[in-house]
């Protein structure tokens, strides 16, 4: 597969996972009780492989439980303390524009060892590139995975439809309630300028699986309001992912053209009104202000995780210490004015009808 994985021919490589419609988990299987008790096909092979790897010494630090607190208020917002990935973790790439060019000197996924590959998804009958599941080395939690569309081609890091489209359906092979997968995009807290999604289970659930939202026009996103608000989307089953993915990124490349920066997160959810029937995949888009370069003054960097309610924090006097307030300031440095956010979801109404 790459020049790594030819080095290290003892290793193991990833499996095939050729998956059709019918593996699709339409209801999940609940917070109830405990979330590995139902687990799919796709949850089975994702998290034996990755313990696998685990246990073969793949990862750069050993995970073992990891303290976790919901910040009092009433926000929801949930704190876990990883310091391991705080200090381990490989240094962020420098970002310094919402449209850097790949650069084929720095690191990049063509070099991940064989044995970091997990999977190769692939849905049966199609044409379609495989996507690859992947290790992330310095994980959030058990199972935090990559999702990889053509590691070997040099792009920078963008979505383009046809990727969260494999990476929608990815969320529904999954039968965890908390399985979410993610998109940091530049200047949104991607630390690895060519292309991946993240793949992570949450132990609890989030309020932006379930907060209200207000269309903004008859077709279109909707606004979900909290602490970070968000372009809302929703797919109630399969067949609405090609709309769904299309819009997200038709929406998404006309928010970095106003220059602002963006993080992507589906996870299963609430529809988005009452009357809408059972639940679905959120798709959620936020709008943010772009951060180049690395701040580390900040208590914690705001991406995709931070701005859905989860707060992985590597110091351990924070963890304890931070209140809702103080992590609700964080967040808001790099949200839109309220006016400008408003602006920005009439504007992107108006080119989803066109």
């Amino acid at each position: 597969m790459t020049e790594a994985a030819c080095e290290d021919p003892d290793e193991p490589g990833p499996e095939d996972f050729v998956y059709g419609e019918e593996d699709f988990v339409l209801q999940d299987a609940g917070w109830e009780g405990d979330p590995d008790s139902q687990p799919s096909r796709f949850d089975r092979a994702l998290l034996s492989g990755w313990s696998d790897r685990m246990a073969r010494g793949l990862f750069r630090y050993r995970l073992g439980a990891l303290p976790t607190r919901e910040l009092p208020g009433a926000a929801g917002l949930v704190a876990q303390l990883n310091a391991q990935r705080g200090s381990e973790r490989r240094p962020p790439q420098p970002v310094l524009s919402l449209r850097q060019p790949f650069d084929p000197a720095a690191f990049n996924f063509s070099r991940l060892r064989r044995g970091e590959l997990l999977l190769r998804l692939h849905r049966a009958g199609s044409a379609a590139e495989p996507l690859l599941v992947a290790i992330n080395a310095s994980p959030l939690g058990r199972g935090h995975v990559l999702l990889l569309p053509e590691p070997a081609r040099a792009r920078p890091q963008a979505l383009a439809a046809p990727v969260l489209r494999a990476a929608l359906e990815a969320a529904l092979l999954s039968a965890h309630p908390g399985f979410l997968v993610g998109f940091n995009g530049l200047g949104g807290g991607a630390s690895v300028n060519h292309p991946h999604l993240h793949g992570l289970y949450l132990r609890r659930p989030l309020p932006a699986q379930s907060a209200p939202a207000r269309p903004l026009r008859p077709r279109g996103p909707a606004l979900l309001r909290g602490p970070a608000p968000a372009f809302a989307f929703f797919a109630a089953s399969p067949a609405e992912l090609d709309a769904v993915s299309r819009d997200v990124c038709q929406a998404a490349e006309r928010i970095t053209e106003a220059g602002w920066a963006y993080n992507v997160l589906a996870t299963r959810g609430d529809p988005l009104e009452a009357a809408e029937g059972g639940r679905g995949l959120r798709v959620l888009l936020w709008a943010r202000r772009p951060c180049f370069g690395v701040k580390a003054s900040d208590a914690f960097n705001v991406a995709l995780c931070e701005l859905a309610g989860f707060l992985p924090i590597a110091s351990e006097a924070l963890f304890h210490s931070i209140t809702e307030a103080e992590a609700l300031s964080t967040i808001q440095q790099y949200l839109l004015p309220e006016d400008e956010l408003l602006s920005l979801g009439k504007d992107l109404a108006r080119l989803l009808e066109e």
